[in-house]
């Protein structure tokens, strides 16, 4: 028997506050070996992408405390959530006026996540799928990304398309915990948080995030 990948989701995640942004409530794994197994072995599908939508990562925490401080940065704007996992920054930008929110994913485990967060926390946001990345997104104000520099061939065509996007009018915001391929030229620092993280993805019981964004 299997089953779809909202009853997974509500069955093998918890409701949880995340600890930096606890003004939003989101389905996150307690654990991530065992949930890593069951999205293959409840799903029947073989080479899913592991279940990133599961937890709410350092990054996505701080671009999400980010707006929530800052709501002038998306008011009345139509954001887009790069790699969105979850959809924390999404749900943000919307509870802090944002006209519009769109995800953007490979994942359909991620889409069906977002959307069930998005519906606990009282907004509505759009599924985007692959997108193609020689061209900058239209018709976006603003992009976020966050906690997307942690593989250095993947990291180089993300911040490829992050810079065309800014070069035609978009406003960009990469939040980072420090990780391995976040550029060194064109940032301007926004803010820094300090993020209670788990032994269980990373390396430190915290992790500081800075929200830079994307100048020329």
């Amino acid at each position: 028997m299997t089953v779809t990948e909202t009853e997974f989701i509500r069955t093998q995640t918890v409701l949880i506050a995340p600890p930096l942004v606890p003004e939003i409530t989101l389905h996150l794994a307690t654990e991530v070996t065992p949930l890593w197994q069951m999205t293959e072995e409840r799903l029947k599908h073989n080479g899913l992408p592991p279940p990133y939508w599961a937890f709410a990562w350092p990054g996505g925490q701080g671009m999400a405390r980010y707006i929530l401080d800052h709501p002038e940065t998306v008011r009345g704007k139509c954001v887009v959530d790069f790699a969105a996992g979850c959809g924390i920054a999404a749900i943000a930008a919307m509870k802090a006026g944002a006209k519009s929110a769109v995800v953007v994913e490979i994942d359909p485990m991620a889409f069906a996540a977002v959307q069930l967060n998005a519906a606990h926390n009282h907004v509505a946001i759009e599924n985007m799928g692959d997108i193609e990345m020689t061209k900058p997104f239209k018709g976006a104000d603003l992009i976020l990304a966050g906690d997307v520099c942690y593989q250095q061939a993947m990291s180089a065509v993300m911040m490829r398309w992050l810079w065309l996007c800014a070069a035609k009018g978009a406003r960009v915001l990469l939040a980072d915990p420090g990780r391995a391929y976040v550029p060194h030229d064109g940032l301007k620092e926004c803010a820094r948080y300090v993020v209670p993280t788990s032994r269980d993805l990373e390396d430190s019981d915290s992790r500081t995030v800075t929200v830079w964004e994307l100048v020329s």
